[in-house]
Formats: structure tokens, C-alpha cells, sequence
């Protein structure tokens, strides 16, 4: 039986944040790894300018990406154990780096500048 998809059941926005933390996580000028625990901390997150914002070599639509200063969401992926933000760090558990959230490439369009 292949594995359930999205088994925790987030949402559109959760899921697409979700989606675009792994992303950063997987970029080593924004993150750092535990090699112990398997969490990512993400050293840097990315801001809109216009309507868009960059990713590592990544362009992002800034409505794609509104979950990313939304406190609600960050509750939720706690919650669920895939990830945690306070005010001055955001940490990507194993579990979040872990999860298939369907849609990793969907932001994967190269930086037009």
C-alpha cells in the first residue's frame, strides 16, 4: 500500500510553506544541519521585494510564499512536530525535512536575475 499523502492533513498554506522551508533548509547559505538530530536551522529567512523573493538560486512568488510571516502557520507545523520558530531562529525538524509535501517542485524556477 503506498504511503498516504499529506497524513497530517495541512493545509493549502501550511503545506506550501512547508514546501518552501525544506527548500531553504536544503540551501547551505541559509541553514545549518545537526548532523545528530537530523534538524535544519535556518539562519536566514528570505524577504519579498516586488512580487517575488529569492530562494538560493530560486525565484519564488511572494503570494506563494505568505505563510513564511504568518504566526498561525508556524503554531501548526509545531504542533505536528515538523518545525519551530521563535524570534530569532526557525528549526526544521527531521520529521519536516522528511515530509512530502507534493509540491518541492513547484517553486524550483531559476532566478531570472
Amino acid at each position: 500500500m503506498p504511503p498516504k499523502t499529506n497524513p497530517l492533513k495541512l493545509n493549502k498554506l501550511q503545506l506550501r510553506t512547508l514546501a518552501l522551508v525544506q527548500i531553504i533548509a536544503r540551501e547551505p547559505s541559509t541553514s545549518h544541519t545537526n548532523t545528530e538530530t537530523g534538524e535544519v536551522t535556518l539562519t536566514q529567512l528570505p524577504h519579498a521585494h516586488g512580487s517575488h523573493m529569492h530562494i538560493g538560486p530560486f525565484t519564488v512568488p511572494a503570494r506563494d510564499a505568505s505563510g513564511l510571516d504568518n504566526p498561525a502557520v508556524w503554531t501548526a507545523l509545531e504542533r505536528k512536530g515538523l518545525a519551530r520558530r521563535d524570534a530569532v531562529s526557525a528549526v526544521l525538524t527531521a520529521a519536516g525535512m522528511a515530509y512530502d509535501t507534493g509540491l518541492g517542485d513547484r517553486f524550483l524556477a531559476a532566478s531570472d536575475h
